[in-house]
């Protein structure tokens, strides 16, 4: 372990996705102690203009803000920042080129995770409209031979949608349930693993304690792991 290293992490989007990042760092972490733990300065300030809405022209862009939590986290020393934040990936060359610090992309350590797993079969995507309008999975993951599945836009209005607001409103039962269905849409039309491309999805499916969680990917958890790969000295500075 290096005492020189600090995750830095963006939060708020929302505030439940960012508290579950954390605790995944935690729980992943081969600890016997405090001091044990990877070190870690946050950002949870949820006042980010919502993401969802500047993809689609009907609301402020979430950059400004970003930026400067980005920037208040270098200013803390942080040596890599993670963004509990699918959606908000869409902006990552802009965050990239005002760090410092390297910023973990989510879905390049999602496809790492399927590859390390050899998995090669169909997967559905369970994630925003943005971030399925911005192939931030397809353009990764079909060139490596992973063919992908995203909901219809019924799906997504009526299931994916209400279900990610209701974990951000603290309904995690509701949100949950909403978010099982939309899983099971896409596994109806072929999908044999489910990606949880949004932040909000592997908060609610493990609330319900969902049959499908052993289907899934989760790309909050393979955040987390190279968090504390960096920390153990297993990835560049």
């Amino acid at each position: 372990m290096s005492a020189g290293r600090l995750i830095g992490i963006l939060g708020g989007m929302g505030p439940l996705a960012c508290a579950d990042l954390m605790r995944k760092i935690i729980l992943e972490t081969p600890a016997a102690r405090d001091q044990d733990h990877v070190p870690m300065v946050v950002w949870n300030v949820p006042q980010v203009p919502d993401r969802q809405q500047a993809l689609a022209s009907s609301g402020p862009s979430p950059l400004p803000a970003m930026r400067e939590g980005i920037a208040q986290l270098n200013h803390a020393g942080a040596t890599r920042i993670a963004i509990a934040c699918n959606t908000a990936h869409h902006w990552h060359a802009q965050l990239q080129a005002d760090s410092a610090a390297p910023i973990f992309h989510i879905a390049r350590l999602t496809l790492a995770a399927l590859q390390r797993d050899g998995i090669d079969e169909a997967v559905g995507l369970i994630g925003t409209h943005g971030t399925i309008a911005a192939r931030l999975y397809q353009d990764l993951l079909e060139p490596a031979g992973i063919p992908c599945l995203v909901s219809d836009a019924q799906e997504t209005d009526r299931l994916f949608v209400p279900g990610c607001y209701a974990i951000k409103r603290g309904q995690l039962k509701e949100g949950g349930m909403l978010l099982e269905r939309a899983a099971h849409a896409l596994m109806a039309r072929g999908a044999k693993r489910l990606v949880l491309a949004c932040t909000e999805v592997p908060v609610g499916l493990e609330h319900i304690g969902s049959a499908v969680l052993p289907l899934c990917i989760d790309p909050t958890l393979e955040l987390a792991r190279a968090c504390i790969a960096h920390w153990n000295d297993q990835g560049p500075m």
